[in-house]
């Protein structure tokens, strides 16, 4: 018993980024036990999804061919059933909604324990979970006492997987009790999803509550114009109705990964952090030197905001 079974994750005919994160987390612990990594993916096409997770450091791929979205029921009794035929040491699945779904039930039905929302482990004489505790201020470390465990990790902690490997692809037959299909996807409704997809932008213009009030918003978005990018936002203007939550970037917004990230008036909590964190270049206007932003920014420009945006809009829209 030294395996890792990572549990991927797909919507709407896509797998999400957390998947490939969790072939990189799952390839740390298996390494640590001397394991191989084992990735399943339930439901949907899973063939093809199956290629996609062949990368470097995954050993075997398991499909279970049933349905076409996540459902409670299935998930539960086929990772159930995986952990057992593979004799799993950890099982691993992201710290998500459906993560979140699933993985408490699967790790009572085993008597096992779970530790949700790991950003870093720490292995040895047996496994422990880093989390962050107090909206990030600080760290703590939980020590798992036994040998197998379920764990859930925070998206965009780990780099995604990448390269070509050459895992087995094995379709996996679960013995699916029906009478425990009780929920259903019917269909998907993106809140307020508007026309603009913030992820897929190269450039991001992003504003926080340094731009003081809505009738401000004008010298963000002629910024953005000037330099070809997209108007993307932290909670508080979201909050504010001063922006749809299409463009709220964070954990409870959307994970971007832009070329280039401009924030503007953002003082960097780790709930920012975190959904913005994996963009190449960083640059940070703030009037605060001492703002976290700074932390992570590959350049600053510590000066206030409504004399330094209208000066770079003259210099990149000129």
């Amino acid at each position: 018993m030294s395996d890792v079974l990572v549990v991927a994750e797909h919507r709407r005919g896509e797998l999400r980024d957390v998947s490939y994160e969790l072939l990189t987390a799952g390839r740390e612990l298996a390494d640590s036990t001397g394991g191989d990594v084992h990735a399943a993916v339930i439901s949907g096409d899973v063939d093809s999804y199956a290629e996609d997770l062949n990368r470097e450091g995954v050993d075997a791929v398991h499909t279970v061919e049933y349905g076409e979205e996540f459902n409670h029921g299935v998930y539960t009794q086929a990772v159930e059933q995986l952990a057992d035929e593979i004799d799993a040491q950890y099982v691993v699945a992201g710290n998500t909604v459906n993560g979140l779904d699933f993985v408490p039930a699967v790790a009572e039905r085993l008597d096992l324990p779970l530790v949700t929302d790991a950003v870093a482990f720490e292995t040895g004489d047996g496994l422990s979970v880093i989390r962050e505790l107090y909206s990030g201020k600080t760290e703590g470390t939980v020590e798992v006492d036994s040998e197998e465990a379920f764990v859930t990790v925070r998206p965009g902690e780990w780099p995604a997987a990448e390269g070509t490997g050459d895992a087995a692809i094995e379709a996996f037959d679960a013995d699916i009790d029906e009478s425990e299909l009780d929920t259903t996807v019917n269909g998907f409704e993106e809140v307020g999803s508007g026309d603009v997809d913030i992820t897929e932008a190269d450039v991001l213009v992003s504003v926080g509550r340094g731009i003081e009030e809505e009738d401000n918003l004008p010298i963000i978005h002629e910024l953005a114009d000037a330099l070809g990018a997209t108007v993307s936002a932290s909670r508080p203007i979201v909050d504010n109705g001063w922006l749809g939550q299409e463009r709220q970037v964070g954990q409870s917004g959307k994970k971007v990964t832009p070329d280039i990230y401009i924030a503007i008036g953002i003082s960097g909590a780790v709930q920012h952090v975190a959904g913005m964190k994996g963009a190449d270049t960083i640059i940070a206007i703030n009037n605060d030197p001492s703002a976290p932003i700074y932390d992570i920014a590959d350049y600053g420009i510590v000066d206030d905001l409504f004399d330094v945006v209208p000066a770079l809009t003259e210099e990149f829209g000129g």
